[in-house]
């Protein structure tokens, strides 16, 4: 089976970064002009046609199982179907976890990849190679797909451009999500409070004493020490602090703070993604809200998904009428965020990509689990023209390897990048100047989610 297709469809001696710490400021990400240095790339002629304005990115850190998932195997032998039932799609013939029920009335809308495949099976490695599409290396790090667009898009408003929620401390931390790219592309991670009312980020917040004129004061301060120091050294190109200045402009604008203040949202939408409980639906909702607000890149990050042992509970209760664990929190969040976003007319130009760094085995272990497994993993996209209702490839009858039209990490790069608008073939520079393409040389595109 190649495919199936639901038919209706950052000389003196003097930091300034130092001195975007004095104060409140450090309260701001440590530095958080390192997140506003963005350098903007002409795109290369011939480049595709935007086609997604913004991307939401659900990841599932600690590699979550295909099988209780996205590809179960309700005919298979029990330890390799798992203690999960299945349950029906809008694609017949076609079964998720039934605990996803909510999303598998969904599938006209969702593109489902059942023959991912990698060669990494080590959380920082898989993660690496998810991320950017490239195999890590100890030559350079490569920059993932938010700093990307972030460098090549831009910054056009006051919130940052790239941003992960609650922060981007994915597959074992080590990814620092800039790669050799400016560290001004890097996720700005909005921290983890949340309140009965939504995410609520200290970093909008001003400290005790510090109020908006004391910080004009250090801006002011901050921006003479910058004229004496291009006095001092005429090979500055420097006309000013830009880093300083999109940070006052951040915590000064109401207009940011509002993107996560939740009290607007009718309950009927809160109601999508579940309640305060469920801190997947309330990031898919944030990501909602700054997508809305012309944030180019959203990087969710679900963790837990690392299920070595006692699946059953981690995935599905762990304990007797629990709605929280794993699987029925992704279902409200994801069913919540495709729901909402058609609701809006918001899905045709937001790319949503659910993933994680690889899969599991094919077979439960002594522990009722099940281990690492890149040899074969699902991954969904929806939204920017991706034709819904299919499911493109198929893994064997354990779920062990891909029977047919194996995607790689690379493919599924160039194809994000192409549905973003970057042409894959683009160039971009290390700090040495070294030539990088955007995703590596031979990789394809697939087709089949390019409408």
């Amino acid at each position: 089976m190649r495919k199936q297709m639901f038919n209706p469809l950052r000389c003196d001696g003097i930091s300034r970064r130092g001195l975007l710490r004095v104060g409140g400021l450090s309260a701001l990400g440590l530095g958080l002009g390192d997140y506003f240095r963005l350098q903007r790339l002409c795109g290369a002629e011939g480049s595709p046609k935007v086609k997604a304005k913004a991307c939401i990115l659900v990841w599932l850190d600690g590699g979550p199982s295909h099988l209780e998932t996205f590809d179960p195997k309700p005919e298979s032998p029990a330890e390799v179907r798992g203690p999960l039932k299945t349950v029906a799609t809008k694609l017949p013939g076609v079964r998720f976890s039934e605990d996803l029920s909510r999303t598998a009335g969904l599938l006209d809308k969702l593109a489902v990849i059942r023959s991912m495949t990698s060669t990494l099976g080590e959380h920082n490695f898989g993660t690496h190679y998810l991320m950017t599409g490239y195999k890590p290396t100890p030559v350079v790090e490569y920059p993932a797909f938010g700093a990307t667009l972030a460098h090549v898009r831009g910054q056009n408003g006051v919130l940052p451009p790239n941003i992960a929620v609650p922060d981007f401390g994915i597959g074992g931390s080590q990814l620092t999500g800039n790669g050799y790219l400016p560290g001004s592309t890097r996720p700005f991670s909005v921290g983890n409070s949340s309140d009965r009312r939504g995410f609520k980020v200290r970093d909008l917040d001003f400290y005790r004493g510090l109020d908006l004129a004391r910080l004009d004061q250090r801006r002011k301060f901050v921006g003479a020490l910058d004229k004496f120091s291009r006095a001092k050294d005429a090979s500055s190109q420097s006309a000013s602090d830009p880093d300083l200045e999109r940070a006052y402009n951040l915590i000064a604008s109401p207009e940011a703070k509002r993107a996560f203040d939740f009290s607007d949202e009718p309950e009927k939408i809160r109601a999508l993604y579940g309640d305060q409980r469920n801190s997947i639906g309330q990031a898919c909702l944030l990501a909602r809200r700054l997508v809305e607000r012309g944030v180019p890149f959203v990087t969710v990050n679900s963790k837990g998904w690392d299920t070595h042992q006692d699946l059953y509970s981690r995935l599905k209760e762990r304990y007797p009428g629990d709605k929280w664990a794993l699987l029925p929190s992704l279902d409200l969040a994801l069913s919540g965020l495709i729901s909402d976003l058609s609701a809006r007319g918001m899905l045709d130009d937001t790319l949503v990509v659910v993933m994680g760094e690889f899969g599991r085995t094919p077979k439960l272990n002594a522990n009722g689990g099940r281990d690492h497994w890149p040899r074969a993993f699902s991954v969904v996209v929806a939204g920017a023209g991706v034709p819904g209702g299919q499911v493109i490839g198929q893994s064997d009858s354990l779920g062990e390897s891909p029977k047919d039209r194996p995607v790689t990490p690379a493919d599924l790069a160039a194809t994000i990048y192409t549905l973003l608008g970057i042409d894959p073939k683009l160039m971009l520079h290390t700090g040495d100047g070294r030539p990088v393409r955007v995703a590596p040389d031979g990789s394809k595109v697939v087709s089949e989610l390019i409408a």
